[in-house]
Formats: C-alpha cells, sequence, structure tokens
C-alpha cells in the first residue's frame, strides 16, 4: 500500500509540473526496488491523471461543444504524439530508451531550455491567439515528451512560451493537450489489460486511480495558482540539480 500511495503521489505532481512524470516513477521504483510498478498499476496511475484534469477542466470540455474550433486545436495537437507514441510501444523503443543516463541529459538539457523559454513577460493568450500554427508547433514539440525526462508538460509550456503565451496561458494549453494523450493512454492500456490479457481489476488498481486522481488534481490547481504569481525558476533548478545528480551517479 505504501509503494502504491508513494507512486501515486509522484504520478498526480510530476505529471503536471515541468519535471517528467514518467522519469520519476522509473527512478523512484528503480531506487527502491519497488515490485508493485506493473503494469496495470502504471495505467492505473494514469487514468487516475485523466480523470483529475478532465474534472477540474469540465467547463472547457462543455465549452469544446460550442467552440469546436478550440476542440480541433487541441485533438491536432495530439496526433503526432499518439502516433509517434504508438509506434515507439509497439516497437519496445521506448523501454529501451528509460535508462538513467537517458534521464540524466534530458532532465538537464530540457531544463535549460525551459530557462531561456521564461525568460520574458508575454503577451499572447488562448483566447486571441492560439491558431492552428501554434497548435501544430507546440503538438510536434510534444513529442518530444515520448523520451524520458523531457517531461509532457515541461516541453509544451516550453515551446508556449517560445511562441509568446504568457505563463497562465502556456500551462492551460499544456492541461488541455494532456486530456487526449492521458486518455489515449488510459484507453490503450485498459484495453491492453484487461481486454488481452485479460487480468482482473485489484484493490491497488483502485487506490492506484483514487490517490493519482487526488494528488493529480490539487497540483493542477496549485501550480496554476502559483503560476499567476511566479516564475518557472524552482522548477528549472530543481531539473538542473537533479539531471547533474544522475549524471554524477552514472559516470562516476
Amino acid at each position: 500500500m505504501i509503494e502504491v500511495f508513494l507512486l501515486s503521489l509522484v504520478q498526480g505532481i510530476t505529471e503536471f509540473i515541468p519535471v517528467s512524470s514518467s522519469s520519476h516513477l522509473f527512478l523512484l521504483a528503480g531506487f527502491m526496488d519497488y515490485k508493485n510498478q506493473s503494469l496495470s498499476i502504471d495505467v492505473s496511475l494514469h487514468v487516475g491523471s485523466f480523470i483529475a484534469v478532465i474534472t477540474y477542466f469540465n467547463k472547457d470540455l462543455i465549452n469544446f461543444i460550442k467552440n469546436k474550433d478550440l476542440l480541433l486545436k487541441i485533438l491536432l495537437s495530439s496526433i503526432p504524439t499518439m502516433i509517434i507514441g504508438f509506434f515507439l510501444v509497439k516497437t519496445d523503443l521506448i523501454d529501451k530508451m528509460r535508462n538513467v543516463e537517458v534521464i540524466a541529459w534530458t532532465t538537464l538539457m530540457f531544463g535549460v531550455l525551459l530557462y531561456y523559454s521564461d525568460r520574458f513577460n508575454l503577451t499572447k493568450n488562448i483566447k486571441n491567439n492560439f491558431n492552428f500554427k501554434s497548435a501544430l508547433i507546440i503538438g510536434l514539440f510534444q513529442v518530444l515528451s515520448l523520451i524520458p525526462g523531457v517531461s509532457r508538460s515541461g516541453i509544451t509550456i516550453t515551446a508556449a512560451r517560445f511562441l509568446n503565451y504568457k505563463r497562465f496561458d502556456a500551462a492551460k494549453i499544456s492541461f488541455l493537450l494532456s486530456i487526449p494523450t492521458l486518455g489515449a493512454v488510459s484507453i490503450f492500456g485498459l484495453h491492453e489489460i484487461y481486454y488481452i490479457h485479460d487480468a482482473e481489476i485489484s484493490l491497488a488498481n483502485i487506490y492506484s486511480i483514487l490517490f493519482s486522481f487526488t494528488f493529480s488534481y490539487f497540483t493542477i490547481k496549485y501550480f496554476l495558482e502559483f503560476i499567476k504569481k511566479f516564475i518557472l525558476k524552482v522548477f528549472i533548478l530543481y531539473r538542473i540539480i537533479l539531471g547533474l545528480l544522475l549524471l554524477y551517479i552514472v559516470y562516476l
């Protein structure tokens, strides 16, 4: 139960802040020698995050019915990641990239990239400036998040900031883009586990979903409040320190 709680805590917090959830789950499971991070637990954690983000942005989802233009932009942004992600999973390439050395370099390099994107007070917002060109560019950047350590929220916020979007709007774009991505991961994972492998839902799965939902929901809420007032310096410093520490472990 403690393992499930900690994995849910890490998933819920790191999925939506710019530090990479997949790498932190990998590092936690590896360094703590956790046995419970099976595919079913991993999928359950993402299901919890998915339910949290659609719950938090339920009004935006309702507005999608009226604003089909925005819905198309969000879907367009997500298509490249879904296609390439499916290919990487089916060919097992994504597992081959999942190691401490790759995570160390991507954590460091994309932390520096986030720093350069976040230095200025920019003016664009979702309501007036989020067009199909921006959606496609941010979507192409999101593909990089398939590399462990990059961070989906980190790279999409970075891309939006380079396109001159305000910090809050960049974060909101990132969160909206997470909906189809997390939805696809959840549906594909559930199909793989419960339809193909005929597995049964365990108590650990239920707890994983509940804990992940709770931590994800409050992370979204407080991160959006935080980003209205502060720059991303704390996350950038964290990434640089973690990246350097992991490089030290790998090479020394």
